[in-house]
């Protein structure tokens, strides 16, 4: 359950609705918040002055956003990025609601959202007042706390809670979305006299240091020879290929793990799990999970592998699964973890390192059999290319890295991928909020139904900064995934028409060129692996989109190729002994 509150603190007399509202931005910034996205409206005006004078002070760093939607989501960016809870402030009714999907988000992938939702006072609710609803607990389970703040009472109490729990240092739960929701009765503008303070200049924001790598003890003589593997999810993070480097496992990494590098690594390994299965000479023997998995279905029949024991390295508590739900064993300490995955033999990482190698050359030779652009071949120049940042979109984009992009020695860009619910909402705007958190130049790789989905997502006020963002869109005109799954089949067989085209494929012609030129954003259309090659090395400046005009008609036989070529080019390599 998320606690709820009634959040109002007694003071010697009810306040004003300006000076709660700077009461509470104090708190929030003295909490650490240091951005806010600020949707317009008139019951929120309160929070909207008082942090129009934060960020005159260089205190808090504000973006302005129509749509709450993508407000929620460019906050939720902004958090990812800056490793800091970062806030939404949107009026009553409807715009509240819009903040969902957002919140949703944040809540499985365990970021510190706060949700400044603005209301009515007490004597307006049930009265039929304009834009008046139920706001409390709107979000219900999604959020880690929720308070009500009444109209003139001190909020500084229900802000510190909140971000408590926002940071998980609340009840021992992990990181998460809060709700705070301030009632104001008029007036809700400065009083007479009142005027914005004169601009200090802003301050820089530095993030924390994340080191590059970790370095873990070599694994000692006395643990056991296993055929381990080391599985790094979403968000695993560096440790996990430390730990496989230290104790001589193969590392199968997402590309949002951040763990997909290093001597380790093997890229196409979700295509050679069948060579490594249970009636193969040498099959997995345990599994050592890091991170959330959330991307291929042979991944998941590995973890479901009878006879095949698995550990997740659980050192805190995590936000995607609830304890006793999962098979695999929690463990806390890396000590713990190490007795339970042994070590491997020099035989079973060869194998395994020799197995990628053709795996990855196999993939290569298809994909380089053609000058123009596809899914998997868009996915390993994008991976090969990006700096900085790069953010993944869900459904074919973050697969597709997965499939064909080659580990390198060392990371060359902090992933982001909106892994928690992996929806295709509010990518874009999730992007902007990672790349303006981040100081970086970040890189973005979606579907074009992904992209359209976050059209407004482009939308800046003018005056608004322009964050360093490469949008590559790749334009199949509709949603290429369902074609992979089983509805694919059920196209080809022809035995419901034109249904699956029509309620899956979701087919469009959409000029992406004239969409961006509405928004104000430059474009470059590209088609072949060449093109975009020279359009990704280029510098980013501003944002731009990088549209990559390609067919979906031939991608389900395109993975059948990669398959087979991959199956002959991995049937000499040696057993492990």
């Amino acid at each position: 359950m998320s606690p709820s509150d009634s959040g109002g603190q007694d003071t010697a007399g009810p306040l004003g609705s300006l000076e709660a509202a700077r009461l509470a931005v104090t708190a929030l910034l003295d909490a650490g918040v240091r951005h806010v996205v600020v949707a317009p409206g008139s019951r929120s005006a309160p929070m909207a002055y008082a942090l129009a004078e934060a960020d005159a002070a260089g205190r808090v760093e504000l973006l302005v956003r129509i749509d709450e939607r993508s407000a929620g989501f460019t906050a939720l960016g902004l958090a990812l990025a800056s490793r800091a809870p970062a806030a939404v402030l949107t009026t009553s009714g409807t715009a509240v609601g819009n903040l969902l999907p957002a919140v949703m988000e944040a809540n499985h992938a365990a970021v510190p959202l706060v949700v400044l939702s603005a209301d009515r006072p007490e004597e307006l609710r049930g009265t039929g007042a304009n834009q008046t609803t139920f706001q409390l607990d709107l979000f219900g389970e999604h959020v880690r706390f929720a308070a009500d703040i009444p109209a003139g009472s001190d909020p500084r109490r229900a802000v510190e809670t909140a971000l408590s729990a926002a940071t998980g240092a609340f009840q021992d739960s992990p990181p998460g979305p809060v709700q705070l929701n301030l009632a104001f009765r008029d007036p809700l503008v400065p009083a007479p006299g009142e005027r914005l303070p004169p601009e200090s200049g802003r301050r820089i924001y530095r993030l924390p240091p994340v080191p590059e790598t970790l370095d873990l003890p070599v694994a000692g003589a006395g643990l056991p020879e296993r055929r381990t593997v080391v599985l790094a999810g979403h968000d695993a993070g560096p440790v996990a290929e430390a730990f496989a480097r230290a104790h001589g496992l193969p590392l199968l990494a997402e590309p949002s793990s951040n763990a997909r590098f290093g001597p380790n690594a093997v890229g196409p390994y979700r295509v050679l799990l069948e060579h490594f299965g249970p009636d193969s000479a040498q099959p997995i023997e345990r599994v050592v999970l890091f991170g959330r998995p959330t991307l291929s279905r042979p991944v998941s029949a590995l973890l479901a592998r009878a006879g095949v024991p698995s550990a997740l390295y659980q050192p805190v508590p995590v936000a995607w699964y609830e304890p006793g739900r999962r098979t695999e064993l929690p463990l806390e300490s890396l000590a713990d973890l190490a007795d339970f995955a042994g070590r491997g033999s020099a035989a079973w990482l060869d194998a395994w390192l020799l197995a990628g190698a053709a795996a990855q050359h196999a993939v290569d030779q298809v994909l380089g059999g053609s000058a123009a652009a596809t899914g998997p071949s868009v996915g390993a120049l994008v991976w090969k290319h990006a700096r900085g940042q790069l953010v993944l979109g869900s459904s074919n984009g973050i697969r597709d890295a997965d499939l064909a992009g080659a580990p390198a020695p060392e990371p060359r860009a902090t992933v982001f991928a909106n892994r928690g619910l992996a929806g295709i909402d509010g990518t874009t705007s999730t992007a902007i909020g990672i790349a303006r958190g981040g100081q970086q130049e970040t890189t973005v790789l979606m579907g074009d139904v992904t992209f359209l989905h976050d059209a407004g997502g482009l939308l800046l006020g003018s005056g608004e900064a322009e964050p360093p963002l490469r949008i590559v869109v790749l334009n199949d005109a509709g949603g290429a995934i369902f074609g992979l799954l089983e509805h694919g089949a059920v196209q080809e067989s022809g035995a419901y028409g034109d249904a699956v085209e029509r309620l899956f494929g979701t087919p469009h012609n959409v000029d992406i060129a004239a969409l961006a030129a509405a928004y104000g954003v430059g474009h470059h259309a590209v088609s072949t692996t060449a093109g975009l090659a020279e359009a990704l090395s280029a510098p980013i400046e501003g944002r731009s989109i990088v549209e990559v005009r390609t067919d979906r008609a031939g991608l389900r036989a395109l993975h059948g190729r990669i398959r087979a070529a991959v199956a002959a080019a991995v049937a000499g390599v040696p057993a492990a002994d």
